[in-house]
């Protein structure tokens, strides 16, 4: 069973730039429907390697983050730790590697919350749907 796609060409005009195309489609993906007042609404993303230029630009991120607010929920953005050493193996690294790529909450307008806590040992075990029986799962995500 596959989930609906949905598609926005990036190609702006004055009267129509990126962001007003990505503020539509949130709205037209029932983002507006699914927030309530006062929930905890994670925004999951990866926040880049250290100096890695390919990841989502904040700017995208910022237009959802607005939204949330404006439906009353309380915006979060969120990843988990890595198993390899290198710059987002724990929460301290995480967030430094992550403020570095321009992710910071002065800068976003919302908290930047590594899910699975400190070590990457903050988690619960959940259902899987195919292949693997459990998986674990960072709790923040399952706290929002």
């Amino acid at each position: 069973m596959g989930g609906e796609v949905f598609f926005v060409n990036l190609e702006g005009t004055r009267g129509d730039s990126v962001l007003d195309k990505l503020k539509r489609l949130c709205n037209h993906a029932g983002l507006n429907k699914i927030i309530e007042e006062g929930d905890l609404v994670a925004i999951k993303l990866h926040f880049g390697e250290l100096g890695n230029t390919r990841m989502l630009r904040p700017q995208f991120l910022k237009i959802i983050i607005q939204l949330v607010k404006e439906r009353g929920g309380h915006p979060f953005l969120t990843d988990c730790n890595t198993l390899f050493y290198r710059g987002r193996f724990n929460a301290v690294c995480h967030l430094e590697t992550a403020n570095f790529n321009g992710y910071d909450q002065a800068a976003m307008g919302a908290p930047l919350i590594i899910a699975d806590g400190l070590k990457g040992l903050d988690y619960r075990l959940a259902r899987a749907r195919e292949g693997l029986s459990e998986v674990k799962v960072g709790s923040s995500y399952l706290r929002s």
